[in-house]
């Protein structure tokens, strides 16, 4: 272990962390190389409490189905129901199996018992409502939507006439759309005409706004924004499992990932007047650089959520890779940016990229990890992170 590369690292605090942050951070990404693993989540519980506590973060938002985390937010607000309810309801990805995520929820609720309306904490999903093997149906966002402006406009459809166009929800869900295109809804002529009445409506909703949000409220509106980004979302996913083309993956990933962007652009523009945003996902949802991933015999590549949104808000978007050393008998080659971190005397540690750079010198090697789930670090665009957090064992 060279010099410069123990100088670069630190125990891992969030004081530590964030000490490697611009000042004019307003959306921090804290990425995970792998899912499932619960040292991640509670490392970034620990991260987010110190945001909270020391740095005026007032929400934090997971890689999680958008309109189901309206549960677990109402939860952490104060409303009914059991924390049982909010992680059966509030999550998607089974991510509410994790104890990790219980943690926050609960610790986010007796923190908002304490403290003014105005302080009290958010949480947001910022993914679609998506699984890997498909998407949900447009009609909870579409109706929501049309719903919200139905009270307060008068429009050239009856809620009658969209829910003919929706028909049954199997029809968009059936298990088979991801690999058989010829099952999905997406292309029919009644789903071309909910792209244009989505279309429409999220029109509306945007020429109308001040008399929307004087006659409901910022957040009635906000929410209605949140239906229309789903809806119109969904819809152009859905159009794309039913492509034939052997290229139908691709698609896919970006989509997702704009999907991902808007939703987080939106919480950091309602977010600005209280505090910064933490949000917490895959690293390769949240770098700067292209993701990319072997699936069904192609190399697929898309610009990921963080690189788009770092795009709109620059400098103002902050991003931690995440990434760890041994995992049972996968153990990282010692010229890896892993194995060489897995000297240092941290359990956790926070290291400066820039520095960890220079110090592997000119021609490093890249990790090739037992597991395929897990992403290791490149080598060539570390130092395009903000700050890199290391897990010595999981």
């Amino acid at each position: 272990m060279t010099a410069s590369i123990r100088a670069a690292a630190h125990s891992f605090s969030g004081g530590a962390l964030t000490a490697l942050l611009s000042p004019t951070t307003r959306l921090l990404g804290l990425g995970e190389p792998t899912h499932g693993v619960e040292a991640f989540p509670e490392l970034r519980n620990e991260l987010f409490r110190h945001l909270v506590e020391h740095e005026g973060y007032r929400s934090v938002a997971l890689e999680s189905d958008c309109l189901a985390a309206l549960a677990a937010d109402a939860y952490v607000a104060g409303g009914a129901g059991t924390l049982d309810d909010a992680m059966s309801h509030g999550f998607s990805h089974g991510f509410g199996a994790s104890p990790a995520n219980r943690e926050l929820l609960r610790w986010m609720r007796a923190h908002n018992e304490r403290v003014a309306p105005r302080d009290r904490l958010r949480f947001y999903g910022f993914d679609g409502p998506l699984e890997i093997t498909g998407a949900a149906a447009p009609r909870r966002a579409l109706t929501a939507l049309y719903d919200y402006l139905a009270g307060h406009l008068d429009l050239a459809w009856s809620r009658e006439t969209l829910d003919g166009l929706l028909g049954p929800d199997e029809r968009w869900t059936h298990p088979d759309v991801m690999t058989d295109p010829a099952r999905s809804a997406g292309r029919t002529e009644e789903a071309k005409e909910l792209r244009l009445i989505a279309d429409d409506l999220t029109a509306l909703l945007a020429a109308h706004a001040p008399h929307l949000t004087a006659a409901t409220s910022p957040d009635a509106f906000w929410l209605a924004g949140l239906y229309a980004r789903t809806a119109t979302g969904l819809l152009r996913y859905h159009a794309a499992l039913a492509d034939t083309a052997p290229t139908r993956f691709g698609p896919l990933l970006y989509l997702r990932d704009g999907m991902m962007a808007d939703n987080l652009e939106a919480v950091v523009r309602r977010e600005a007047p209280r505090g910064p945003v933490l949000v917490f996902a895959h690293n390769a949802h949240l770098q700067r650089d292209r993701s990319s991933m072997a699936f069904a015999g192609q190399h697929l590549r898309w610009w990921s959520a963080g690189a788009l949104v770092g795009s709109r808000i620059g400098d103002e978007y902050a991003f931690a890779a995440t990434t760890f050393g041994s995992r049972g008998d996968d153990v990282p080659a010692p010229g890896t940016p892993e194995g060489l971190l897995s000297a240092l005397p941290h359990a956790r540690a926070v290291i400066d990229p820039a520095r960890l750079t220079t110090a592997l010198g000119p021609e490093p090697a890249r990790r090739v990890p037992a597991d395929h789930t897990y992403a290791s670090l490149d080598p060539a665009t570390i130092d395009r992170a903000d700050a890199v957090v290391f897990v010595r064992e999981i």
